[in-house]
């Protein structure tokens, strides 16, 4: 296993720059100026603006921009955030938590019941218990965090008043009025995210349920007396999940994707709104750092689920 982890991570390295390469010159492309801001005010002189642009090293050619961001990426420095004036890992690390909090939560709460439910849809084929969880599933993973968060806030927020769909992220926890809040405030955006996690998890362990119960393993092990829910538990779910493993890494970046809307939507002061306002505000430092932590993200879970496959099945060598 540790040379395949090397073999890997070796791999993963030209991976993490062509990716880079590719998001830092398809930003340099783009329309708008990082320095509109200092454009547009009229009290910064001419030169000062160049003074500052060259000091940035805008006024290079983007490959030379390029050479230099990554070189300062390798000693740690990601850059600096032209619209809050501020170091972007340090402003990365302020919005993390709220990100962290709502997505973590949706994730946990989606996982911990998508599995369950399709699990028991697959035994329970074709059942009215089946047929409820998979219209839900394809519901949740069909109808888009947009108009599933539109929704809710319609409905339990403006129309019954149960929950906030503003969310305050000043709010500290300190007591149980606070700790209330906090629950209430949460609801409405963790829900909308947990909603698409549930419908996708537990679509794919039904169907990977339903591809094993029919095999021979399963019939001898039933023919030799198991009990059925031995037979369930100890025999398919572990051959089922293989493939669900696959999923259940990715989607760990994905739903970082979808708390971009999410947070959007419900003000969420996260990484999410963070790239919403760093887009329409030309901050490319910003962008690009977050756009390649979801890329990091995705190479890392990736490599994850390899690993756990070798876990599950006893067939997967790493050599």
């Amino acid at each position: 296993m540790g040379r395949y982890l090397l073999r890997r991570t070796l791999i993963a390295i030209p991976t993490l720059l062509i990716i880079s390469a590719v998001i830092f010159f398809i930003l340099a492309l783009a329309p708008g100026d990082p320095l509109a801001e200092f454009a547009a005010n009229p009290a910064v002189p001419p030169e000062v603006r160049e003074n500052i642009r060259r000091s940035f090293g805008l006024d290079q050619p983007v490959y030379v921009q390029y050479v230099k961001w990554v070189t300062a990426l390798i000693q740690g420095d990601w850059g600096f955030s032209f619209a809050s004036r501020m170091p972007v890992l340090q402003l990365i690390a302020q919005r993390l938590p709220q990100t962290l909090q709502v997505a973590g939560m949706a994730y946990l709460i989606g996982l911990v019941i998508a599995i369950p439910v399709g699990i028991l849809s697959a035994v329970k084929q074709y059942s009215i218990f089946d047929n409820i969880a998979t219209t839900f599933a394809f519901v949740g993973f069909s109808v888009p965090a947009f108009f599933t968060g539109t929704i809710f806030i319609l409905l339990f927020s403006i129309r019954l008043g149960w929950f906030p769909f503003i969310y305050d992220s000043t709010l500290k926890v300190t007591d149980m009025a606070s700790l209330q809040k906090m629950a209430l405030q949460l609801t409405l955006p963790v829900s909308v995210l947990a909603v698409q996690q549930f419908g996708q998890l537990a679509r794919f362990m039904r169907s990977s349920m339903l591809d094993n119960l029919p095999q021979d393993y399963v019939r001898t092990a039933r023919a030799k007396g198991l009990g059925e829910q031995l037979v369930v538990l100890r025999h398919v779910l572990r051959n089922s999940m293989i493939p669900v493993v696959t999923l259940i890494a990715l989607s760990i970046p994905t739903i970082f994707g979808g708390a971009i809307i999410t947070e959007t939507l419900f003000r969420v002061n996260g990484i999410g709104a963070l790239l919403i306002s760093s887009i329409n505000s030309n901050d490319t430092p910003v962008v690009m750092a977050i756009t390649f932590i979801f890329a990091i993200l995705t190479v890392f879970f990736n490599l994850v689920a390899d690993l756990l496959y070798g876990v599950l099945d006893p067939r997967v060598r790493f050599s």
